[in-house]
């Protein structure tokens, strides 16, 4: 990506940076969905067979009082069942946004898109994506119980926390508190990117899962409702997975560079891909000359340091940059 896009951007500029990196990078991003939410939509769909058939089920002969009778032993193993293949589609859930970020991210650095290798980074990651949403729902179901008020508010602050647990390694409620350093002061204005994606994959969803249930609505069978069922959550998922990863992805990106000037070299470091010769399009360039101050050097702020009084690289003169690394564009002359 062309460093000259690394500068702040509008809700509407996100939305349309979010879309393009999705139709660019749709492809790798489905299969790495796809390989992670079909084996879930399969079982939960033999689940659904196996634990609810039509001829028998949790409910037995009625009674002398004219009630039914239950079946406790049923009904136990219908909620295991389905909690089960529940906590599997959430654990898949997050799984295949990771992988689906990470790709997003890779798009920022012009990286070769490879599913396999971002479903690895993702899984590598696993049990610090599956600690983090636990600590999220916790909390974020404790403020709403509160007042809806805080648990929107929360939900929005802690909206990028992913992200952050990603490429900062910054993990469960310090993912959270980094989440909303960032948001801090753009509060609305990422409320109206996450809930503007939001609509837009609904409306895609419900479209799409519609049509197809309507197809087999028809029908009374069991079998073919189960598998209408899940190719429709399957399809959602490879539709509006991706979409709401490019979308959260930018949003956190654009947070970066109205707070930190963020680079990409930064970046490239933090998901573990080697800078091209010459650095990355966007770092030190950005600077008008600039040198990156290295590790070891004064830490006073005098714009030398790192320089070749402390056995670092070559400086330019002028007048220091506003902070490091410097924001998109700044020249010394600035």
């Amino acid at each position: 990506m062309d460093a000259a896009q690394l500068r702040p951007l509008s809700v509407g500029e996100i939305l349309d940076l979010a879309i393009k990196i999705y139709r660019e990078r749709f492809a790798p991003m489905a299969k790495a969905v796809v390989v992670v939410v079909a084996p879930v939509a399969v079982l939960t769909a033999l689940v659904q067979l196996s634990l609810a058939p039509p001829e028998s089920g949790v409910f037995g002969p009625v009674d002398e009082t004219g009630q039914p009778t239950v079946d406790l032993g049923e009904l136990w193993a219908m909620i295991a069942g389905f909690l089960a293949v529940g906590l599997l589609s959430y654990v898949a859930a997050q799984l295949a946004t990771a992988a689906s970020l990470k790709l997003v991210a890779g798009a920022y650095l012009d990286e070769a898109p490879d599913w396999r290798a971002s479903l690895s980074f993702a899984l590598g990651r696993l049990r610090s994506l599956v600690w983090l949403a636990v600590v999220f729902v916790v909390l974020l179901a404790l403020g709403t119980l509160a007042c809806i008020a805080p648990g929107v508010y929360l939900y929005i602050a802690w909206s990028v926390a992913v992200p952050v647990l990603l490429l900062e390694d910054r993990r469960g409620r310090q993912a959270l508190k980094r989440s909303r350093e960032l948001v801090r002061g753009r509060w609305w204005s990422v409320l109206g990117a996450v809930v503007v994606s939001g609509i837009l994959a609904g409306i895609v969803q419900v479209v799409f899962s519609g049509l197809l249930l309507a197809v087999v609505a028809s029908g009374d069978s069991e079998v073919v409702n189960a598998v209408a069922g899940a190719v429709a959550n399957v399809a959602g998922s490879i539709l509006t997975t991706p979409f709401a990863a490019a979308v959260i992805m930018v949003v956190y990106f654009d947070l970066r560079v109205r707070k930190e000037g963020f680079d990409l070299e930064l970046l490239a470091r933090r998901v573990g891909v080697e800078p091209p010769p010459g650095g990355w399009p966007g770092g030190d360039d950005l600077a008008g000359g600039w040198a990156r101050p290295e590790s070891g050097g004064p830490t006073d702020g005098d714009p030398t340091d790192g320089g070749p009084t402390n056995g670092g690289p070559p400086v330019s003169p002028g007048p220091a940059p506003p902070f490091w690394p410097p924001p998109p564009g700044w020249r010394p002359d600035a």
